[in-house]
């Protein structure tokens, strides 16, 4: 199987590296475009099997399963300025939230899928968030679901819960890394560690939380009542973060997918007639 990457930036070079990585692919079987060509041969300097192609067309034409690397706003005009490549024995990836599998299926021959991955992939871990066309071919679904397997958890959504998987999934590494970097920021200021050391703790500490949930030692409800002593130090840590964190994360996610919103609508002018 031949697989194409149109654009590598941020998340189209992570996928790639992850799947490769993951064994999910080979780099001969990987053929991938980007506007900057120097972009695309970074990756061929790491993988040297890979194919870097010209155009846009080339890689549709030399390959079986496309990946759609892009911003939202430029997928319209890269799918009409390439449909005619498409054949119907293809499958089509979005790899981003408002582009909705009913969209590219009114505009394309090919099985039509949705799987918005997560930079916890690039690890061979996290989830990957999955959405199939209607018309998308059951051969296909178990094939993205299978090489998926290999670098996540591949969870299957329905298109009215994208926006909150995707603020937990794909969103959340950077919440919680903005956070973790604060309570960092935090230490260093009122007491006397270094940022160095301060950095270092936070981060086996997250390592450490991590692998206790992954094994299924703890639950987070149950880890956080197994630290939080009944009036303990870590009982009055939790009071002011009760009382300061109080309506916090649904401003977060009121701003999300109010964004999100937004793009949809906006996007919906060129997709929708």
């Amino acid at each position: 199987m031949k697989v194409g990457l149109i654009g590598t930036g941020n998340m189209g070079t992570i996928l790639s590296e992850a799947l490769i990585d993951g064994n999910a692919i080979s780099p001969s079987e990987v053929i991938v475009v980007n506007r900057t060509k120097a972009k695309a041969e970074m990756l061929k300097h790491k993988y040297e099997d890979i194919v870097v192609a010209n155009s846009i067309d080339e890689v549709i034409n030399n390959s079986n399963l496309i990946f759609l690397c892009v911003k939202p706003s430029d997928y319209y005009s890269l799918i009409q300025e390439n449909k005619q490549y498409f054949k119907n024995d293809q499958c089509l990836v979005s790899i981003t939230s408002p582009i909705q599998t009913t969209w590219l299926e009114k505009l394309l021959p090919c099985s039509c899928a949705r799987i918005i991955p997560s930079i916890t992939n690039r690890a061979l871990s996290g989830v990957t968030l999955t959405t199939f066309g209607a018309l998308c071919d059951q051969k296909w679904q178990k094939q993205l679901k299978d090489m998926f397997s290999q670098i996540s958890v591949p969870i299957q959504i329905e298109e009215e819960i994208t926006r909150i998987s995707s603020d937990i999934v794909s969103c959340g590494p950077a919440f919680f890394s903005y956070i973790t970097r604060k309570f960092i920021e935090a230490a260093v200021s009122e007491t006397l560690i270094d940022k160095e050391t301060a950095t270092k703790l936070a981060e086996e500490m997250l390592i450490g939380l991590g692998e206790l949930l992954h094994k299924g030692y703890y639950s987070l409800p149950t880890l956080e009542e197994k630290v939080c002593v009944k009036g303990g130090i870590t009982g009055e840590g939790i009071k002011v973060l009760e009382k300061e964190l109080d309506g916090v994360f649904e401003k977060v996610l009121q701003a999300t997918h109010a964004k999100f919103n937004e793009e949809v609508e906006i996007l919906k002018k060129d997709f929708i007639v």
